[in-house]
């Protein structure tokens, strides 16, 4: 597979999350997705009928909390309440179950009306807030919710991820804190609130839903003083103390090569790895569920190119041998 250096850019983001169940699934088949936060929304005509020919059972969405309520709602809890934009997300769940896929929605993001006016990736001065927008959230996919003027209820999300990359200062800033004698990995004490709401406010709905903490970024340096600190995986997860824990694959995959000449492997080798990782995964009776990323490439070079499709749409060895997974 190359150098290190190729190893770690190749295993594009390595989200392992924890999982927080409601109940212990007695169901250890491994579900197998898709993570791609852009073509299911902007060309849903043409994505949802590949996702089938793909046989995907599991569709991972960002549900950005800035975004969607960039003013403080007064009722924060209502679905309802007008401050909330849940349009594009609306039609993407009933895109998805129009389709037989199920839903993780990823809640991230902060917006600066909870910060103290700061950027998304700071944690929220109460975690109140954010603990009552994801209730909002499980409400409106409940399974039973009508939106004002509708007639039917939309479809059902059971699966959500508390924040992304939590240990990388893209999503959670600031990492380390210096203090004379030692530094301490704070992002991983602000993630405990972080998750701790989110799961608080799912749960609240007391529908049998999961919540997944601890996504990371399998590139943490735990260098406190460079000028991008970040925390290693296996730092950031031991200060959370987790225990034994199933186990969520959320986003892994190989970029090719074309189109990026750097850190890309040959379209052959993207699917002889994408196979051999997916029949690793399956061994282990903990993982019971792993997300592709992406189905198509980015068109910015700088971005990901290990979709399935090229940013043209061709389809690639990686589709085919995705297909032809167990499902």
């Amino acid at each position: 597979m190359g150098s290190r250096r190729a190893c770690i850019a190749l295993f594009v983001v390595t989200a392992v999350a924890a999982v927080f169940a409601a109940q212990a699934s007695a169901n250890r088949q491994m579900l197998k997705g898709i993570y791609d936060p852009v073509q299911p929304v902007v060309a849903p005509d043409k994505t949802f009928p590949l996702l089938n020919t793909l046989h995907v059972q599991v569709l991972r969405m960002d549900l950005p909390w800035s975004q969607m309520a960039p003013t403080r709602p007064d009722h924060p809890m209502d679905p309802n309440d007008p401050a909330y934009d849940w349009s594009q997300y609306d039609t993407f769940v009933k895109n998805a179950r129009a389709h037989k896929i199920q839903v993780i929605f990823s809640i991230f993001g902060t917006p600066r009306w909870a910060n103290g006016g700061k950027k998304p990736n700071r944690a929220p001065k109460k975690a109140l807030d954010l603990q009552r927008f994801a209730y909002a959230a499980a409400k409106r996919y409940s399974g039973s919710f009508k939106p004002t003027g509708a007639t039917t209820a939309l479809p059902s999300v059971r699966r959500w991820l508390a924040w992304n990359e939590p240990n990388s200062p893209v999503f959670l800033s600031p990492q380390w804190l210096h203090t004379k004698k030692r530094n301490i990995p704070v992002a991983a004490q602000a993630y405990v609130h972080i998750c701790t709401a989110i799961w608080k406010g799912v749960h609240a709905t007391h529908l049998k839903e999961t919540v997944a903490c601890g996504g990371t970024d399998p590139n943490g340096n735990n260098k406190a003083r460079s000028s991008r600190p970040s925390i290693a995986p296996l730092t950031f997860l031991a200060a959370l103390h987790y225990g034994h824990k199933n186990l969520w694959i959320t986003e892994y995959g190989y970029q090719t090569r074309p189109p990026d000449n750097h850190f890309g492997v040959s379209y052959s080798k993207q699917a002889k790895y994408l196979k051999q990782a997916f029949t690793m995964a399956r061994k282990n009776p903990r993982v019971t569920l792993m997300c592709w990323f992406l189905l198509r490439d980015e068109t910015r070079l700088a971005g990901w190119q290990s979709g399935l499709l090229t940013a043209g749409g061709k389809k690639k060895p990686a589709f085919n041998a995705f297909r032809l997974l167990p499902h």
